[in-house]
């Protein structure tokens, strides 16, 4: 079995761990390795494939790196968190400014936005999320989906 082959079939299975994982990165290495199989293929020795292998992962990883430090930076959290903007209904706030309301047909444990004591039972918006917590709002503070 020639060498390239052996890089192609190594690709395969880095794939096959890619879906097992969810990883990206070793989609990437992935690539690499094919380029390898390609620089094999085209007779390259050993040492010199696994360089092309090692270096078009890395890039490959970097310049992903390197995107989504720059697209996260952008774009506001509301983009990201889909939950904002969604309303609730409020049956009761506890004197602490917590409720539990039911979202996405779950039971939520939600706060009041504001330092001041919510304004009573009502419909409010998702301004935030704070964890497994709801931060709740008034209904003129969000976009409405």
């Amino acid at each position: 079995m020639s060498e390239s082959m052996l890089w192609w079939i190594a690709s395969g299975f880095v794939v096959g761990a890619e879906l097992l994982t969810g990883t990206v990165y070793l989609l990437l290495l992935s690539i690499g390795m094919v380029v390898a199989g390609l620089s094999a293929w085209m007779g390259a020795p050993l040492p010199t494939q696994m360089l092309v292998c090692a270096v078009v992962g890395g890039v490959a990883m970097a310049l992903l790196w390197w995107w989504r430090l720059r697209t996260s930076r952008s774009r506001p959290a509301a983009e990201f968190d889909l939950d904002i903007g969604h309303r609730v209904h409020v049956a009761r706030w506890q004197p602490d400014g917590l409720t539990t309301v039911h979202y996405r047909g779950a039971p939520w444990q939600a706060r009041w936005t504001g330092e001041v004591p919510p304004p009573g039972p009502g419909e409010y918006a998702i301004v935030a999320v704070d964890g497994a917590r709801l931060v709740l709002g008034p209904l003129s503070s969000t976009r409405t989906p």
